[in-house]
Order: structure tokens, then C-alpha cells, then sequence
């Protein structure tokens, strides 16, 4: 029987599910492989993975996919890693360009110029190599991931989008969420909860193993996986993904 391959996103905000997966022996029975947000999807849909924690805009281009966790990178007001940067004031921002690692993020952006901020702006996509520190004085990125802690003091202004969609609909935002392209063993999904819940339940043992590894350490890692990220995928969580993909089928 062949394993089952499974992509995760390469961020801090991760860092809870790898340990769980790890610790508790379940990667030794997967593939289990990192990846950033929109290379997840692009395995999904591709079908050259079978489980991806994907940006919930990646959604409607799986042909099939079944949630299969109570858990996701979720945000209930600030994210610290989903920004728009800019150094002038966001009246004057004429352009934004858009983070290439992320599908979620860039349209999250949009649908808050469209339905909360009123704004029509030139949006420019990026790709490998774009240089964010340099853009223009009314120019602006949409950026996500662990570098806005580094990133963030290169700009005058800053605005987290996660706090902005909850000004706007009041819901938390679901950011990535455990998704399957096709139907999978029961027990098996039972197990592979059991092993997320794992990391998540035991936040101080997953600073411990990985405060010293990225952009994010020690105690200020801790607070943002604790005080940013909401990894549980309630009830108001998934009003506000309902939400969102409506919205993102009207843009």
C-alpha cells in the first residue's frame, strides 16, 4: 500500500503540527514534505500530494476535497504574518503588489478593497527574486510569512489583514486548513487529528524544540503561537470561510 503524502507549509505558524506529527511517530508512516502556502495547493490540485494544509482560496480549484481536521491557521484579530506594508499613508497607496507565496492572503486583499475599504488599486503579481524592500512611495506588498517580523521594519506603515477582516465581518479568518483531494480511512484521519492536537495542546514543548530554528524564536515565537494563531476550526471560524469563498466567487 502506498503512503500517504502529505504537504505542509513551511512556517512558524506550522510548528505545532510538524511536532505532533513527529513526536507522536505518525510521519513515520506518510511522506510528509514542506512546502510554501501556494506550492501546498499546486500539489493538491496536481494530485502529487493526498493531504496539503492549503490556502482556503485554493479550494474551489480541487475537483474534490474534504476538510479532514479540527484544526487550521486561524487568526481571531491580529496575524502578525499577513501585512500590508507601505511608507506612505494607505490613502495615498496606488499600487499593491502581491505576495507570490500566498493565495489566500492576496485575496483577502482584494476582497477587503472591494467590499470594506472601497478601494480600486493596480495589482501587480511577484514572483522568485522580487526585491519588496523596493518599491515606490505610493506603492505597497501584501506580504505573509515568517519574514513580516523581519520585513515589517523596513516600512513607515503597516496594517494586518486578519485584524481588518475581523473590523469587517466581525468572524475569524481561516487562513489554511488540512484538506484531502479525495475520501480517507476513517481511523486514519482519526490518527492524523490525534497527532496535530498532539502539537497543539503542548505549545511549550514546540518552542522548546524549535525556538532557535527560524526568523521567529524564543518567547516572542511563543506568544505569537499563542496570542496570533487560533488553530481551532470552530464554528466561527467556519462562518467566516463560508463568508470568504463567497465572497471570493463575487470578486
Amino acid at each position: 500500500m502506498e503512503k500517504i503524502r502529505i504537504s505542509a507549509v513551511k512556517y512558524a505558524n506550522t510548528y505545532p503540527f510538524i511536532y505532533g506529527l513527529t513526536e507522536s511517530g505518525f510521519d513515520k508512516n506518510v511522506i510528509l514534505e514542506t512546502d510554501h502556502p501556494a506550492d501546498c495547493a499546486a500539489k493538491l490540485i496536481n494530485g502529487k500530494a493526498d493531504i496539503g494544509l492549503i490556502p482556503v482560496a485554493a479550494l474551489p480549484s480541487l475537483k474534490e476535497y474534504h476538510i479532514i481536521s479540527d484544526y487550521c491557521i486561524g487568526a481571531n484579530g491580529n496575524v502578525r504574518t499577513v501585512l500590508l506594508l507601505s511608507n506612505c499613508q494607505f490613502e495615498e497607496i496606488e499600487t499593491i503588489y502581491l505576495d507570490y507565496r500566498s493565495r489566500s492572503s492576496v485575496t483577502l486583499s482584494k476582497i477587503l478593497a472591494k467590499n470594506f475599504w472601497n478601494r480600486e488599486f493596480r495589482w501587480m503579481n511577484t514572483s522568485k527574486g522580487f526585491d519588496f524592500r523596493n518599491i515606490g512611495l505610493h506603492e505597497a506588498v501584501v506580504l505573509i510569512g515568517d519574514q513580516c517580523f523581519d520585513y515589517e521594519k523596513s516600512f513607515r506603515f503597516k496594517i494586518d489583514l486578519a485584524l481588518e477582516w475581523k473590523y469587517f465581518s466581525g468572524l475569524p479568518f481561516v487562513f489554511a486548513c488540512w484538506t484531502s483531494n479525495k475520501e480517507l480511512d476513517i481511523d486514519f484521519v482519526s490518527d492524523f487529528n490525534k497527532a496535530l492536537g498532539l502539537g497543539v495542546n503542548n505549545i511549550e514543548k514546540v518552542v522548546k524544540k524549535f525556538g532557535n530554528t527560524g526568523t521567529i524564536t524564543g518567547d516572542i515565537l511563543h506568544k505569537y503561537l499563542t496570542d496570533n494563531i487560533d488553530y481551532n476550526l470552530d464554528e466561527p471560524k467556519r462562518k467566516g470561510l463560508d463568508l470568504f469563498l463567497d465572497l471570493m466567487k463575487k470578486l
